[in-house]
């Protein structure tokens, strides 16, 4: 079952009204969707997702709630030109739940999981062709390395990296659990104790396969574009790479030009358009980690159109 996280902060900071125009950017399984579309009666929400089973599962949710969403099958990069392509060019508010969500990581056959055995796949849209077993079988060390070190953050990136690659020498290695083997394989025994060592190896070929630090900063432009004066743009993020991707953005376009910075009296024309909702990320109070501990890491980042 899938738990939404930061569910009250979320909502309650997005500013709805009963004719808001709310664009969910990770659909996932309508935890957060069914409550905003409650909520605006005589509004609109589109709902972005890639996976063709939260599709299905969500549209059954919503439509026992109104009728008045759409939900698009494809990735939030493409936010403005889905929107545009339905007549909608401007917006009061958005969201981002980012990561993978807990019936994907629960499904073992979607290859997602290291507790379980599966094809290497770990799409979340199934007609991407590039999958979790190309990955594994066909990047040479360095990029293995690459990706382990930079989106895994693992100190054993290249012994893990050339443990690999010395496997699919003798046969492909094609599941999950095989995957898992050759990590272990490859972990000194003392630091197997302190945590899974797949772990992080199959949080960065989940990022690697779905592209999911690539389409942040392009999707959040397009939604700030678009964005009404008073609308607001909240992202949840789960590992610190997406949240500096998050937080350096929202900075950067809540900043002030350095060269007008120490005037006494600054034009409104160079005040920034935008402005932080709160200065540090909102994260789960210790009663939600107590119900959810898939939460430990979220933080929530909110910014707001001022002009």
């Amino acid at each position: 079952m899938h738990i939404s996280v930061l569910k009250d902060e979320l909502i309650n900071n997005l500013n709805l009204k009963e004719d808001s125009i709310i664009v969910d950017g990770t659909l996932g399984y309508a935890g957060d969707s069914s409550i905003i579309l409650e909520r605006i009666k005589k509004g609109f929400l589109l709902a972005f997702d890639q996976d063709s089973e939260a599709i299905e599962y969500s549209t059954n949710v919503l439509n026992k709630i109104g009728t008045n969403f759409t939900i698009i099958k494809s990735n939030f990069v493409n936010l403005k030109q889905e929107l545009n392509k339905r007549g909608i060019e401007k917006i009061d508010g958005a969201i981002f739940d980012l990561g993978v969500s807990s019936p994907q990581l629960d499904n073992g056959r979607r290859g997602f999981s290291y507790h379980e055995d599966a094809r290497l796949d770990m799409r979340m849209d199934k007609d991407n062709p590039l999958d979790a077993y190309y990955v594994v079988n066909n990047y040479d060390l360095n990029d293995l390395t690459r990706i382990f070190r930079d989106y895994g953050e693992d100190k054993f990136a290249y012994q893990i990296a050339k443990k690999i690659v010395k496997q699919r020498e003798e046969k492909p290695i094609e599941t999950t659990l095989e995957l898992v083997e050759a990590i272990k394989s490859a972990v000194p025994e003392k630091e197997k104790r302190k945590k899974h060592p797949a772990k992080q190896i199959f949080q960065a070929i989940r990022i690697e396969v779905n592209h999911e630090l690539d389409v942040i900063k392009p999707a959040l432009e397009q939604a700030l574009e678009m964005l009404n004066v008073g609308g607001r743009v909240e992202v949840i993020t789960f590992h610190s790479l997406e949240d500096k991707i998050v937080k350096k953005y929202f900075k950067e376009v809540c900043s002030i030009d350095d060269k007008i910075k120490g005037l006494p009296n600054i034009p409104k024309e160079y005040l920034p358009d935008f402005k932080l909702v709160v200065n540090k990320a909102i994260i789960p109070t210790d009663k939600e980690l107590e119900n959810n501990n898939r939460a430990r890491r979220a933080k929530l980042r909110i910014i707001e159109r001022v002009k």
